[in-house]
């Protein structure tokens, strides 16, 4: 394989993807549904989005000898098929983990908004400590919770006595799920959450997941939701996708459309450490200067209104100004007044046209002296801030 004679075909709704894989050889971008056995047939490498299931019956007969996936999960991929085949593979595990710590911590302060309560105190329980997981359990102890850590295979490995056992975990006001898809083995995390672990739940407790559907049951979620077994659920993912159950986004407390991980630099992160892999596969030098503000442009500072006194307020009006989730799930619930045939369609579609947003690290919040006491917080969650007026705060 070399330069100018390489095809590529790429997922065209991930930014970046097309002016970086250019460099490599002639890229054809297409839309998820347009990525087929026919389109794939005479690529060499194949660069998808979680989306595309990637195993025998896509790539069989194909010429394609390198697979990238621009996300953090491999279920969707057929890993054993690859490997059998001689086929290299490259995922970009952690590219969105500071997204995805982002997110739940909108999705927290937005429940602390809506009920009128502190976060402070309250029990976050983090199952899954990876890249995600450990900036989650951060976020956690800078809004100032007390965080509890589960991850078996971490636990094992390091003997730390800081991972707990899941059922210590049940004590917990907020369980933030950060595990992949498994279905087999000893710490198989289908369904992890079913009627059992459920109802060993606090009934005061809300459940976030933001890894995959399948770990949480359906069935189980909807039911504790309807008998109050839970307070509340705040869903990214779900079983089914694109196919969703609109009986369970009924009764969520936030529901979106699998974009927690969804901001731009994100996806640049991705997009650079696959590219970087399959230079690598290539044996040619990487040259990655693609797009750091790719369709961003200047963001304005977030100013933050000197009425505005209470520090865990101010906190929270900077990260809605930074990201609005409320929005996503306004979104999302407009599924309810589609066709049933054509849900999976405007699910997809939220996913494809998703809107730019940038992480903290690249948002400058203007706060008044009397608003010193948010900007510890602030600068933990990752914010630049500033004092109005100029210069540090």
């Amino acid at each position: 394989m070399s330069g100018t004679n390489l095809k590529i075909v790429v997922n065209r709704n991930t930014p970046g993807v097309v002016a970086t894989f250019s460099r490599l050889g002639d890229v054809l971008a297409l839309e998820t549904n347009a990525v087929n056995r026919e389109t794939v047939r005479d690529a060499d490498l194949l660069i998808v989005r979680s989306e595309t299931r990637v195993d025998r019956e896509l790539l069989e007969g194909s010429r394609v000898r390198f697979v990238g996936t621009v996300t953090i999960g491999t279920d969707h991929i057929d890993l054993d098929y690859l490997q059998e085949n001689g086929i290299a593979f490259a995922s970009a595990p952690g590219s969105n983990s500071t997204s995805v710590a982002e997110y739940v911590t909108a999705a927290l302060l937005t429940w602390s908004h809506r009920s009128r309560t502190s976060l402070k105190g309250k029990i976050l329980g983090v199952v899954g400590v990876g890249n995600v997981g450990s900036k989650v359990a951060w976020a956690g102890e800078a809004l100032g919770m007390r965080v509890l850590l589960n991850d078996p295979p971490r636990a094992r490995q390091t003997g730390e006595e800081r991972f707990l056992p899941l059922d210590r975990l049940m004590e917990s006001d907020f369980l933030s799920l950060h595990v992949p898809l498994t279905k087999s083995g000893i710490d198989a995390t289908y369904h992890l959450f079913d009627e059992r672990r459920i109802r060993a739940m606090k009934p005061s407790s809300v459940l976030l997941n933001t890894s995959r559907g399948g770990v949480v049951e359906t069935a189980a979620l909807t039911n504790a939701l309807v008998s109050k077994q839970l307070s509340g659920a705040v869903l990214d993912v779900w079983e089914g996708e694109p196919a969703i159950d609109t009986d369970l986004l009924a009764r969520v407390t936030l529901g979106t459309p699998h974009i927690a991980g969804y901001s731009l630099d994100g996806k640049l992160n991705a997009v650079k450490m696959v590219y970087e892999e399959a230079c690598r596969f290539l044996n040619v030098s990487a040259d990655w200067n693609t797009g750091s503000k790719a369709g961003a442009g200047d963001l304005p500072g977030i100013e933050i209104p000197a009425t505005l006194s209470d520090p865990a307020q101010v906190v929270r009006r900077a990260v809605q100004y930074a990201y609005d989730i409320e929005l996503d799930d306004t979104f999302l619930r407009r599924i309810e007044m589609k066709n049933e045939d054509e849900r999976g369609y405007y699910f997809m579609k939220l996913r494809a046209e998703y809107r730019i947003r940038r992480e903290f690290a690249q948002r400058t919040v203007f706060l008044s002296r009397g608003q010193n006491e948010a900007r510890e917080v602030l600068e933990k969650l990752g914010f630049v801030v500033a004092a109005k007026g100029g210069g540090n705060s």
